[in-house]
C-alpha cells in the first residue's frame, strides 16, 4: 500500500502539535490510509476517520488500519465531500480536521471546502490542517477560500521539522513539492 508523501507531512505536523490534539475532536476528510487521523488517536484525541460514502474499500482500508493499531474508539464515517447527511450532519463539533492531499482533482476543492466551512462555523476556534502536494501552478483555492469567508497561513515545513526528513520533496520529474497549510474562517467575515 503507498502512502503519498502528503500523509507523512500531515503526521509529522500532526506530533510536532500533539498537545493541541489531546482531548479534542479530530475529523480526517479523505483518510485512506488514515496516517494522520490514527496518529491523532495515538495522540489522545478523539477521532473520526472518514473517507467517500461511494468507496466502502476506503472505510475499509480506515477499519483494518484501526485494527492494526489496536484503536477501537475511534469512529468510521462514510463522508461525500459537499454533501451533508444525516450522519455528517450529527457530528460533534470538531477542534481539528485534517486532510491530506484532499486537494487532488480540481473539480472537488469547493465541495471540499463547503464541508470545512460548516465544520468550521460550528467552531469558530477549529483549524483544518491540509497538505497537498504542487502539480501545477494552475490549481488555487484562493478565490474558493475568499468565496466561503476562510483564510489560510501557510506553514513553512522546517518549522516542524517535516523538511529534515526529506518526505516532503521528489526526485520525480516535475514539481512534486508538498505544502502544508492552516486554514480557519476569516475573523474579519470576509
Amino acid at each position: 500500500m503507498y502512502v503519498w508523501p502528503c500523509a507523512p507531512v500531515l503526521a509529522q505536523y500532526v506530533w510536532f502539535h500533539r498537545e493541541q490534539i489531546r482531548n479534542k475532536h479530530v475529523l480526517e476528510l479523505g483518510a485512506g490510509t488514515a496516517l494522520p487521523g490514527i496518529l491523532a488517536a495515538k495522540c489522545g484525541g478523539f477521532v473520526t476517520l472518514s473517507d467517500s460514502a461511494n468507496y466502502p474499500r476506503c472505510l475499509d482500508n480506515c477499519r483494518r488500519s484501526c485494527e492494526a493499531n489496536g484503536l477501537c474508539g475511534v469512529s468510521i464515517l462514510g463522508l461525500t465531500w459537499g454533501e451533508f447527511s444525516p450522519d455528517f450532519l450529527q457530528l460533534p463539533p470538531q477542534d481539528v480536521i485534517l486532510g491530506s492531499d484532499c486537494f487532488y482533482t480540481t473539480k472537488d476543492f469547493e465541495d471540499i471546502l463547503a464541508t470545512v466551512a460548516y465544520l468550521l462555523q460550528l467552531t469558530p476556534a477549529a483549524e483544518f490542517w491540509t497538505t497537498y502536494q504542487e502539480r501545477s501552478a494552475d490549481r488555487s483555492i484562493e478565490h474558493l477560500l475568499r468565496k466561503w469567508k476562510m483564510c489560510c497561513r501557510h506553514v513553512p515545513l522546517p518549522l516542524f521539522e517535516a523538511d529534515s526528513t526529506g518526505i516532503a520533496g521528489s526526485a520525480l520529474p516535475g514539481n512534486h513539492t508538498v505544502h502544508m497549510m492552516v486554514i480557519t474562517m476569516s475573523r474579519d467575515g470576509g
